[in-house]
């Protein structure tokens, strides 16, 4: 237990920098990653992956999903995801807003929020998670949670599962759907919900059936038919392009459930690199176990580099230089996040309202 808690920070870890690496790409180097093979390849599992371990650590086998436990479980979530959330975007909009009102309007109004959509639609995610918990668990007639694979509770996340990924199919069929273009959907970030929860709820399951998925993954063709599924489908996704209409999004899905499973074996197959004996588990859990703090602040330490920006574009192809460029500088930004979050949590009163630690 002890070394796959170990696994599956250090996976936190990389999974944060990648979406430092992302940011250094797109805000600091001040260019759309669809002109960079090695961006457009990180974007098909960077925030499914984040998504993903979120489900599978939100899954607690002896938690009671009874009113009071539910209740106070809710109330942390929203002091954590919530408060910080709105004091560093405000923060961060009035060092670099020109007209702050302005800015903050757009942000608030916009579905990423400024780029702080994370920590709310995770919110929204586990609200709807909870939800679905404590009433299957209350319609039950079991009174041990987690007690048997075919439970109404694991039949009613399946059910979920099965939406939201429905939900997320229509978001890439304007022509039959096109509700996600409602002002509502848009400002409650729920657009960007329907985008990933398939993933948290994907994590949530791998966790609740976790012996039947470790037998999976240690089978002799499970990992070659991903490594398959993951090289057509992201290969037609970038490149050949041979679907048309409403499939052209199945290649990408595909890929992206492919490429977080072959992540999530390699870090579990490879569970003794990334100990804290290790040099690299160690780094890797280090930032894992402060991806809140990480998150909130990178903002504020982001380079502008667009001349890198520009000569990326003008130089296509460079996915091997392009890639160490961008995480040697997540990296610099990362340090410089976690320096900013012990400074802040010297303060009792800090580290408890903006990290969520007593």
């Amino acid at each position: 237990m002890k070394q796959r808690l170990e696994w599956l920070d250090a996976l936190r870890g990389f999974t944060m920098l990648m979406v430092v690496t992302n940011h250094v790409y797109g805000f600091g180097f001040a260019t759309n990653t669809k002109y960079s093979m090695f961006m457009s390849l990180c974007l098909l599992f960077r925030m499914p992956l984040f998504f993903f371990i979120s489900g599978f650590l939100a899954y607690k086998a002896s938690f009671s999903w009874n009113l009071r436990d539910t209740g106070q479980l809710i109330a942390k979530k929203f002091r954590v995801q919530i408060i910080p959330t709105v004091v560093f975007m405000t923060a961060e909009i009035a060092l670099t807003a020109k007209v702050f009102w302005d800015k903050f309007s757009e942000a608030w109004m916009s579905p990423t929020k400024g780029g702080y959509w994370f920590t709310l639609v995770l919110l929204e995610m586990f609200l709807i998670y909870y939800t679905v918990c404590f009433i299957a668990s209350l319609l039950s007639r079991k009174t041990k949670p987690g007690n048997s694979n075919l439970s109404l509770v694991n039949i009613s996340l399946f059910i979920l599962w099965a939406s939201a990924l429905f939900a997320y199919a229509t978001l890439y069929m304007p022509s039959w759907f096109s509700w996600y273009k409602d002002t509502f959907w848009q400002v409650t970030s729920l657009t960007e919900l329907a985008r990933d929860f398939q993933f948290f709820l994907l994590g949530n399951l791998v966790h609740r059936y976790w012996p039947q998925v470790q037998r999976l993954l240690g089978s002799k063709w499970f990992v070659p038919l991903l490594i398959f599924v993951a090289f057509i489908g992201a290969g037609d996704y970038l490149k050949w392009h041979l679907l048309r209409m409403q499939w052209a999004n199945l290649p990408r899905t595909l890929a992206m459930y492919a490429l977080v499973m072959l992540i999530f074996a390699f870090f579990r197959n490879y569970a003794e690199w990334f100990t804290k004996e290790k040099r690299i588990g160690n780094m890797f859990q280090y930032i894992g176990v402060r991806t809140l703090d990480v998150y909130l602040i990178h903002y504020f330490f982001l380079p502008k580099l667009p001349d890198v920006g520009v000569w990326f574009k003008a130089h296509p192809h460079n996915f091997v230089l392009e890639g160490t460029t961008a995480i040697l500088l997540a990296f610099l930004v990362i340090a410089f996040s976690i320096l900013t979050s012990h400074v802040l949590r010297i303060s009792p009163i800090l580290k408890k309202w903006l990290f969520g630690r007593e």
